[in-house]
């Protein structure tokens, strides 16, 4: 027995290895555990418990031994696409390393979705890709869920999904197959897999061959897109490197601005301080004079004066000392006024 690095094993025999995939939920690790036997973990939520690629032991089934390879949906998720891509070109290399060919795929659609939605189309354009046109012929297409759907009604989805353009009638066209899995029973899925081997799946080496490709063609375009990505980075970089040069010389002339407007403050504010010490000044000696002048006058009459006259003098007098003393506290406060508004 032969093991890769994936966890898969195969026989030296003739076994016909078929892949099985499919978006997540509809179904593949189910009819995987009905025909062979196995007991992979199946999903019940919308989370995929396939937790990567993993084959079945070879079984027997009309004479044929068969070996089924389950793979995640492009849906995953926990893996992106490129992820699942590369897990499917370490299985195919490995299968070849053991001697062993990939035979045919089967992509399993859920018969009970109201409609191909978005992450439906994704999947099966993914698949289609993958694919390409030459080996379709060794596809088959399998709808699950059937007990979960009015006969009817699912007869009817089954009609638009082979004759629509826009589903499933493209591939049908290039000879794939379509069959129903119509119960979760062992017979059911044996029947499927006894349509598939019936044909013989002659061109397995051409479908191995158009998956390498397909897959090289994903790897180059992600190769070129992740450059191109780059490339974009590194514009961006001297971009972004010439918009902060620009940012730095625009920040340092606005500094030297800034630093001119403080020296022009400075020496405008000093001159203005000049002005003030100096109307202050003049003020004082205007106002002593003006005290001194009428000091003088009052104490000449209050020489002369008689007993009643004397105390309105001295009164006068007192007065007329508050009122220098106030004076410089108003002449300060004028002063200051005349600054800010900038009329002295």
């Amino acid at each position: 027995m032969q093991s890769s690095p994936l966890g898969l094993e195969f026989r030296p025999d003739d076994s016909q290895v078929i892949a099985i995939m499919g978006a997540t939920g509809t179904g593949k690790t189910s009819f995987v555990n009905k025909a062979s036997g196995c007991n992979f973990r199946v999903g019940q939520s919308l989370e995929s418990c396939t937790p990567g690629i993993q084959a079945t032991p070879p079984f027997k089934l009309s004479d044929h031994s068969v070996t089924l390879v389950d793979t995640p949906g492009f849906d995953d998720s926990t893996r992106s696409d490129t992820d699942i891509l590369k897990l499917i070109a370490t299985f195919l290399a490995k299968t070849y390393e053991s001697g062993k060919k990939l035979t045919g795929v089967i992509y399993i659609h859920r018969i009970s979705d109201n409609r191909m939605g978005g992450i439906a189309m994704r999947n099966f354009r993914m698949f289609r890709q993958l694919c390409g046109d030459t080996t379709l012929k060794n596809v088959v297409i399998v709808t699950t869920m059937w007990a979960q759907i009015d006969p009817a009604l699912g007869a009817a989805r089954e009609s638009e999904l082979i004759t629509s353009d826009k589903f499933f009638k493209p591939v049908l066209d290039k000879g794939a197959q379509i069959v129903r899995h119509e119960a979760d029973t062992v017979a059911s899925a044996h029947a499927v897999l006894k349509r598939k081997i019936s044909r013989r799946l002659r061109r397995g080496e051409e479908l191995n061959r158009e998956f390498a490709a397909q897959i090289e063609r994903h790897r180059q375009e992600i190769a070129d897109l992740q450059e191109e990505m780059r490339e974009a980075i590194r514009a961006r970089d001297e971009e972004t490197h010439k918009e902060l040069e620009e940012e730095a010389a625009r920040l340092h002339t606005d500094m030297a601005r800034v630093q001119n407007e403080s020296k022009k403050l400075a020496a405008e504010y000093g001159k203005q301080m000049g002005e003030l010490q100096a109307h202050m000044k003049r003020e004082a000696e205007r106002a002593n004079a003006e005290h001194k002048a009428q000091s003088r006058e009052l104490e000449a009459r209050l020489r002369n004066a008689g007993n009643a006259e004397k105390a309105e003098l001295l009164s006068q007098l007192k007065e007329l000392q508050r009122r220098k003393e106030m004076g410089f506290i108003g002449h300060l406060g004028l002063a200051l006024s005349s600054l800010l508004s900038g009329k002295l």
